[in-house]
């Protein structure tokens, strides 16, 4: 009886590629905790003050006494990019927190009611139509440079984008048969909402705020490089890099060092967004299986 053999390499491949795909995110998970624990103990790590000034020490070159160097005051560049990790850190959980919050709000009022839908989208357009960073720089500007106002001023641009997506998820969910169902049995909307259709927002919420936190890092510190974000005296990625415009052709480690920083931290963000997004769309679970 003539059997046929079967082909068991080709399977193979692919998931040799989902493999590597999980080492990416397994070093962008670590680089990330890294950085979380550098600014966290950034006093038991940092031989010098942030905010100490060396007058002698003024631009000095990266070496054993200074790490990072110096800045033009003689602070110690090390020190002040992992106190600096601190701020910009906290404001990019803060605005995805908000933005979460109030996406989800803004977006299952929409999704469900036709009448708030024409309403509130329309203002989310209309928040939309305004560039970010000019809406947080005029914020910003209104209310003054704290960390609550410039937390703020960044998650507002945040939110239409959220409840953009939040509503789309709301509207599609809104036509699924168990929900058509729990109406047909009378359920109160609020516990439709909550059961049936807050659930299925889960997913692409959590993808979505690792974008934003990664967004309100970059805008955090565009704010400080252009001088309308946190004072001089409080260090933060971006304060560091805009200190250091003046003498980046004779210290461009002052630039240097916290932009390294702030590039891997929104690149460990964006590919844990990316995997999220992966292992929770069941659309893309089920073509990795395929594959």
């Amino acid at each position: 009886m003539h059997t046929e053999k079967l082909n068991l390499d080709m399977p193979q491949t692919k998931p040799g590629r989902i493999g590597s795909l999980n080492k990416l995110t397994l070093f962008s998970l670590l680089g990330l905790g890294l950085i979380v624990l550098s600014a966290i103990f950034a006093e038991l790590l940092s031989m010098y003050d942030p905010l100490h000034l060396l007058p002698r020490h003024r631009l000095q070159a990266p070496g054993a006494e200074h790490w990072f160097g110096a800045d033009g005051l003689g602070r110690d560049v090390f020190a002040r990019v992992l106190h600096g990790g601190r701020i910009s850190l906290l404001v990019g959980a803060g605005v995805a927190l908000i933005a979460a919050v109030g996406g989800v709000v803004v977006g299952l009022c929409a999704g469900v009611s036709r009448y708030t839908d024409s309403i509130v989208m329309r203002i989310m357009d209309g928040i939309m139509a305004i560039p970010g960073i000019l809406l947080a720089v005029a914020l910003v500007s209104l209310f003054g440079a704290s960390l609550s106002s410039i937390v703020i001023a960044i998650a507002i641009p945040e939110i239409p984008r959220v409840a953009r997506l939040l509503r789309s998820v709301v509207l599609t969910t809104r036509e699924e048969i168990y929900v058509k169902a729990a109406e047909g049995l009378g359920l109160p909307i609020y516990k439709i909402m909550w059961r049936h259709i807050l659930p299925s927002c889960i997913a692409p919420l959590v993808v979505q705020t690792t974008f934003v936190f990664a967004s309100a890092i970059l805008m955090e510190s565009v704010l400080g490089f252009l001088g309308v974000g946190f004072s001089a005296d409080v260090p933060t990625w971006g304060n560091v890099m805009a200190e250091g415009r003046a003498v980046f052709q004779r210290a461009p480690w002052i630039i240097l060092f916290p932009g390294i920083f702030l590039s891997l931290t929104v690149l460990s963000v964006n590919i844990l967004g990316d995997s999220l997004r992966d292992r929770l769309d069941p659309k893309l679970s089920n073509n990795s299986k395929v594959l």
